[in-house]
């Protein structure tokens, strides 16, 4: 017989997911017993499943995916795409993660980079990883902030410690020198530690001209290019087609 006051005290250890459990277990009809052994393996089993989920809920709420998400099996891969669907499945495997390599995601606007490698970001928070996704206007924006206000040391060292950092439109705009350097402070700390992805519109050949200022660029080229997985993504605008698809529906 399992005691109301046992139940109680799993509930004031915070293991909620194994009362629940044995709660269950003190329902179920007499001829549904099973062994001592079973029952250990079932309420800890249970426990342990509501904690990994716990954690993931955390990882993807602290990676701030936008509303509604993306995930890889979600993926369109398409020939006209640009999208083999065995590479997109092996980077949703996120062995690129453990490797500490990154992953370039380049086409025009519109054609599905940004849900890319938010589904990258989700996979790897699926799979263990930290994660954080941010657009590299507004992320030179906070760390312009950071320097002025102090936080600026502390920020780059949380930064350094994410597994994955997606950094969506870069060069959309023409950064200042500032800018530039804060970025390159950014893959500096991270380089060889972990893992950055891009999206641009721009192909990596034509990083130098669109950074200006050639020392930067190298620095930035070499430690983000040269151990990346680089996927072009091609075709209309996904935005468009959707667009039209709600239209005629």
């Amino acid at each position: 017989m399992i005691h109301e006051e046992t139940i109680q005290k799993l509930i004031n250890l915070k293991l909620h997911a194994m009362a629940a459990s044995l709660r269950e277990l003190a329902a179920s009809p007499p001829g549904h017993a099973i062994s001592f052994a079973e029952t250990i393996g079932m309420i800890v089993d249970r426990e342990w499943t509501a904690r990994d989920n716990r954690k993931l809920a955390r990882r993807l709420k602290e990676a701030r995916l936008p509303i509604g998400g993306a995930c890889i099996e979600d993926v369109v891969c398409e020939p006209a795409r640009g999208l083999d669907k065995a590479n997109i499945r092996a980077l949703g495997g996120c062995n690129w993660v453990r490797q500490k390599q990154n992953v370039i995601a380049v086409g025009m606007t519109g054609t599905g980079k940004s849900f890319l490698a938010n589904a990258l970001a989700q996979a790897a928070c699926r799979q263990g990883f930290g994660a954080v996704c941010t657009r590299v206007p507004r992320f030179v924006h906070e760390l312009a902030v950071a320097r002025g206000d102090g936080s600026y040391t502390a920020l780059l060292a949380r930064l350094a410690k994410l597994d994955v950092i997606v950094l969506d439109d870069f060069l959309v705009t023409p950064l200042k020198d500032t800018e530039r350097r804060d970025l390159l402070e950014v893959l500096e700390d991270r380089y060889g530690r972990s893992s950055t992805v891009i999206t641009t519109q721009l192909p990596t050949k034509s990083w130098h001209e669109a950074l200006a200022d050639p020392t930067i660029a190298d620095a930035i080229c070499d430690r983000v290019v040269h151990n990346a997985h680089v996927v072009t993504l091609r075709g209309p605008s996904m935005r468009e087609k959707k667009g039209l698809g709600t239209e005629q529906t």
